[in-house]
């Protein structure tokens, strides 16, 4: 368990905190302050994964969020299992359990690993278009094993221990990135008064003075980092939030931020911790101080591990004191990649060369190399790394960057570790997340943040600045520039000194030349997509010279890369081989999220009954009690029916409709919505949104009503009752109530304001008990003083009075086509007034049913229930309720215009019938496809389908409802429902109402 390549001293890791972990059922040591990557790196573990396609033995390249291959599964239990986290950004912590996500039997040896072999030939870009497409039988055989190849880790098969939460914040700045910049510009806005939030990923604040051979003021880098971050915990408008990463970046400078509040201490939160939380910010000015992200260069063979960048070496040997091998040897382009070396050098390790692709570069660093005898190799490049499991060897040859071809044959130097450096690519996610295209320059070979349509400031690596004098400046001025613009004084200051170093200009290369080109070895711009230079290349040749179209057909940039490390080298690679220039290419759009983020950190609380509260009436109690079965509308436990001994559910709604027909049955309506509606406006607001006119309505009588988008299409329905001349009680669907109420209140506030009316909902202040049947005002007048007589309490009329004692409401409405009183009292006293309904009704054989004996019923009757009846496309024309429309009100209600429109008023559309099967004994599934010719070969014209189905006591036959082309016109005639085993039901064409068409049952 010793840690080979651990160093004997240095870094920023408490060595006297051994924590032990696991990778891959191993077990191994680590130090408190290491990432689980440099943990690894330390125990001499070289593969940590396979590649996505190839199956390629990869190991780690990168030390942030840019990493591309550490990959990894964590967890130790399965409930706390977290796919695909990056090593380089887990901290370690004892106990940890990490496993690759693919590799089989094992990631050291994988069966999968031949296609590495032979899979340029086998999977090409763009083969998953034009493989495993014959035979369709195979299809999910295929998918199977496609699945279990593409290693993105799994999902646990357990519910999450933990609790998430998210925070809603405003602030006058807000700083993206802790880096030099970062600080700066935050010192600056702080200083002002501002209200600032400055978020980081890392660990700690710090970004590249963490590791950074710089001094300030002639002190190391972390003294100044440390007395800054000081100071800004001691400002109290300063909120700092290290292990956050801004992954979003939207409208109104309104930004998602994720933080990681507890994955540094376990795979489970402590008690009463949450693990993750997402701050949603408002922010007044945006200074994104994001940095840069090193390009590898592109060379055969550069995904064995072992090819690390040159920026990453510099990490691991002096922010955690591990070194990721013995010999080293540096390809690069550019002048900040030779501190690789020096700290290589100054850790005690061998340099074996520098391999630099410039003609003669003389810069500071350069010089200090060659003043320590480092062997530094000129017009010169890496083009090969040797070795299958681990680097052995660099293969250097001579190179002409501009006729982009090897010039000498080179030599073989013997070496464990190759890093590489082809310039930096400025961080412009975040900034191009709003649609904004970044910029070519050329001084830079990189992109820059374009136009902001955001009230933003760009400051440091992110604007092509990177000396770290003049990013500090950079970042200062940016902070001084926000606070001023959100309304604050600027604030003057001291910046740290800093060590002028000169530096000679990069290179342009994208591509390292390969003597024998593309049938060399290959040669990886996406290692996360297994996207090669040559895979680039022939996208390009088969016709996709769009950069978005070469993106989708190589997959470059795709998955939780999003172009990190690949994105500038194979545009530039595509470009070269279209014959264009890299502006002209362009680059992919970059979208939300920046990394991955957990489901638990955007579902945060809104998980389980916060997520969907479970609503139960005051009866529930009742219903438990007398063994209902529940099934949930909306939010609400509704009692679906209620079974005796023996009984399943059929022979329950069997019993419970007769009960209704014959004498009297019991109904929990509390459900419904409930919205009461005021203002002398009240009336002419309902005529504007119900299809048909309330002007009217007499106080003491109620009315039927549709309720219509704006394309006509029927939204909702329900009954409404006139309180007084300003006061209505409007109900609606159970599922519909609060969508309905939000509805009312946006054309209220934006449509008619003028309309003086108010709503309130009431659902919850009432609750509601249907009696229905023959004998239910038999059974009511012994609880009520109510008048109950026929001719003074008419159908569609309500009354106040008391029942069982209680004051209460009662309507005399149905939705059964019985006589039907629904008795509404305030639902505190409704389990009293239960009772006394129940005892009383013991004579009557009163028997309580539920929502499927109240479906039956009511479509024995043709009433529609809207979301099942209906789907969005059904205007009141089409479900035969013309009579329920209003077309000469004198304001034109919501979906007048819609219902209008050429299409909803053409021939054929589909109706709403009655279906009676040929077969009494054949029952019709619900959903099931309408034909008219069932002869027909497939595609068969389908000319509607079933919306309800039941099988009826009552009637002694089953029957449905459904939807048919012209169905209005066809009464009579028969339609057709073929079936998938092969049967067809043929049914009869017929009226919706089945029962009582004329109604005198609820009338009596």
């Amino acid at each position: 368990m010793s840690q080979t390549y651990r160093l004997a001293s240095g870094g920023r890791i408490d060595r006297s905190k051994v924590l032990n972990f696991t990778f891959n059922g191993k077990t191994y040591q680590g130090y408190a302050g290491d990432s689980l990557a440099a943990a690894l790196l330390a125990n001499g573990v070289d593969i940590v994964g396979r590649s996505f396609k190839y199956s390629r033995p990869r190991g780690i390249i990168a030390a942030g969020t840019e990493e591309p291959n550490a990959i990894l599964q964590i967890g130790s239990s399965e409930a706390t299992q977290i796919p695909n986290v990056r090593a380089t950004q887990q901290a370690l912590y004892a106990g940890l359990v990490a496993t690759s996500t693919n590799g089989w039997p094992n990631v050291n040896n994988d069966v999968m690993g031949i296609l590495g072999k032979v899979g340029g030939s086998m999977m090409p870009p763009g083969f998953y278009y034009k493989t495993f497409m014959y035979p369709k039988s195979f299809w999910m055989t295929y998918e199977k094993y496609i699945r279990k190849a593409a290693g993105l880790g799994r999902a646990p098969l357990q519910n999450d221990p933990d609790s998430y939460d998210y925070m809603n914040r405003h602030c006058d700045v807000l700083i993206v990135g802790a880096g030099p910049a970062g600080l700066a510009a935050a010192l600056a806005a702080a200083r002002s008064g501002a209200r600032v939030i400055l978020a980081d990923e890392q660990e700690e604040f710090g970004g590249s003075l963490l590791d950074t051979r710089e001094t300030l003021d002639g002190k190391p880098a972390a003294d100044w980092v440390n007395a800054v971050v000081k100071e800004l915990e001691g400002l109290p408008e300063v909120t700092l939030l290290p292990r956050a990463t801004v992954n979003g970046y939207h409208d109104h400078n309104f930004l998602t931020i994720h933080e990681r509040l507890t994955d540094h201490l376990g795979d489970r939160a402590p008690i009463g911790q949450v693990r993750h939380r997402v701050h949603r910010v408002r922010a007044k000015r945006v200074v994104l101080a994001a940095g840069a992200h090193e390009r590898p260069l592109v060379y055969g063979n550069n995904d064995v591990p072992g090819n690390m960048l040159a920026g990453a070496v510099s990490t691991y040997v002096r922010r955690y004191g591990v070194a990721p091998g013995r010999k080293l040897v540096l390809s690069t382009n550019n002048d900040h990649a030779y501190r690789a070396a020096l700290d290589w050098h100054d850790a005690g390790l061998q340099v074996v060369a520098i391999a630099d692709a410039r003609h003669n570069p003389r810069g500071s660093l350069v010089e200090e190399a060659r003043a320590k005898g480092i062997r530094i190799l000129t017009s010169s490049a890496v083009i090969e790394a040797k070795g299958s499991k681990h680097v052995t060897g660099a293969r250097v040859a001579a190179i002409d960057v501009q006729a982009h071809k090897v010039t000498s044959p080179g030599e073989v130097l013997e070496c464990d570790l190759i890093a590489s450096s082809g310039g930096y690519s400025p961080i412009v996610h975040l900034a191009s997340h709003l649609g904004g295209r970044p910029v070519w320059r050329d001084d830079i070979l990189g992109f820059v943040p374009g136009d902001a349509p955001q009230k933003r400031e760009c400051v440091g690596g992110i604007n092509g600045v990177y000396a770290l004098g003049d990013v500090i400046a950079d970042g200062f001025e940016g902070g001084v520039r926000a606070a001023t613009e959100a309304g604050f004084k600027a604030t003057v200051g001291t910046l740290p000194k800093t060590v002028a170093r000169k530096e000679e200009a990069t290179v342009a290369l994208f591509l390292v030349p390969h003597d024998k080109g593309t049938k060399g070895p290959k040669q990886f711009v996406d290692q996360q997509n297994d996207v090669t230079a040559a895979g680039i290349e022939l996208a390009t040749r088969e016709g996709f010279e769009s950069v978005e179209h070469v993106k989708r057909y190589t997959a470059l940039g795709f998955g939780t890369d999003q172009g990190k490390l690949g994105n500038i080298n194979g545009l530039a690679i595509a470009a070269r081989s279209i014959g264009i220039t890299i502006p002209e290419m362009g680059t992919t759009m970059f979208r939300p999220n920046y990394t991955p983020v957990t489901f638990g950190a955007v579902a945060g609380r809104h998980c389980g009954h916060l997520f969907e509260p479970v609503r139960f009436t005051a009866l529930h109690a009742w219903h438990v009690k007398n063994g209902a079965e529940f099934e949930d509308v909306g939010q609400w436990k509704r009692p679906w029916y209620f079974p005796k001994a023996g009984e399943d559910i059929h022979a329950a709604v069997t019993r419970e409709c007769k009960a209704v027909r014959d004498s009297v049955g019991l109904l929990d309506a509390s459900t419904l919505g409930k919205i009461d509606i005021q203002g002398p406006d009240a009336r002419e607001f309902l005529n504007r949104i119900y299809t048909n006119a309330w002007t009217k309505l007499d106080v003491g009588k109620a009315r039927y009503g549709l309720m219509c988008k704006e394309d006509g299409m029927v939204f909702d329905d329900g009954v409404t009752a006139c309180v007084g001349d300003n006061h209505f009680i409007m109900t609606t669907t159970t599922g519909g109530a609060a969508r309905v109420l939000q509805w009312m209140e946006l054309y209220h506030q934006t449509e008619w304001p003028e309309l003086k009316v108010y709503f309130t909902s009431v659902t919850d202040h009432w609750a509601t008990m249907t009696l229905s049947g023959p004998n239910s005002r038999k059974l009511l007048s012994e609880l009520t003083d109510i008048d109950m007589d026929k001719e003074a309490f008419p159908f569609m009329t309500w009354k106040e009075g008391n029942v069982g004692g209680v004051p209460a409401r009662v309507f005399r409405i149905s939705f059964t086509g019985e006589l039907s009183y629904e008795v509404n009292v305030q639902a505190n006293y409704a389990m009293g007034v239960l009772e006394q309904i129940i005892e009383a009704g013991k004579k009557y054989n009163l028997t309580p049913y539920g929502t499927e004996t109240m479906h039956v019923l009511r479509a024995e009757k043709g009433f529609i229930i809207v979301g099942q009846d209906t789907d969005g496309s059904m205007n009141p024309d089409d479900l035969n309720m013309s009579w329920c429309v209003g077309r000469n009100k004198p304001f034109s209600w919501i979906g007048l215009r819609g219902m209008n429109r050429e299409d909803c008023v053409r021939e054929n559309r589909k109706q709403l019938v009655g279906l009676k099967p040929v077969d009494p004994t054949k029952w019709l599934p619900e959903g099931a496809q309408l034909v008219f010719d069932p002869k027909q070969p497939i595609p068969m014209d389908m000319v509607g389908h079933v919306t309800s189905s039941y099988a009826s006591n009552s009637l002694g036959y089953s029957f449905a409802m459904g939807v048919v082309k012209g169905g209005l016109k066809r009464m009579g005639e028969r339609v057709y429902s073929p079936q998938a085993d092969g049967s067809v039901i043929e049914a009869e064409i017929v009226s919706s109402v089945f029962f009582d068409p004329k109604g005198e049952r609820q009338n009596v």
